[in-house]
């Protein structure tokens, strides 16, 4: 059996959708949530996307380190633990680079600049909450 975190929620709740937010700082961090949870979908992430709007997540699981080779914007980075706790960020990752810590369960991806993002410090729970 599969060690609990923070996506399952995800899983269980396939009709709604809900909101990913910051519990500690009381912000929505975003109303749109897209998963790459297989292979081919951590393979793909951003790439080929020419922009990616603000208010949108994309939660990558399993994974502790991203890059941004091919890609075409700059993104800003959460990585969390199992239970969404922030355990390093990555603002305005631009183009070419690479980030990433050891022990992160996932990486969240954002559009480069959201207040909300960059409002979110280390040791922030994070967690979904329906709409």
């Amino acid at each position: 059996m599969a060690r609990p975190h923070l996506f399952q929620t995800l899983f269980r709740q396939q009709t709604r959708r809900p909101l990913l937010v910051n519990e500690t700082r009381g912000v929505v961090l975003a109303g749109s949530i897209e998963t790459a949870f297989d292979s081919r979908a951590r393979r793909v992430g951003l790439l080929g996307r020419e922009t990616f709007a603000p208010g949108a997540v994309l939660a990558i699981a399993p994974s502790s380190a991203v890059h941004t080779f091919g890609m075409r914007f700059a993104i800003d980075v959460l990585f969390i633990d199992r239970g969404g706790r922030v355990l390093k960020r990555a603002l305005g990752l631009r183009p070419g680079r690479i980030a990433g810590t050891l022990t992160a369960f996932a990486a969240l991806e954002f559009a480069a600049g959201s207040p909300e993002v960059a409002w979110t410090a280390v040791g922030d729970q994070l967690m979904f909450v329906d709409r």
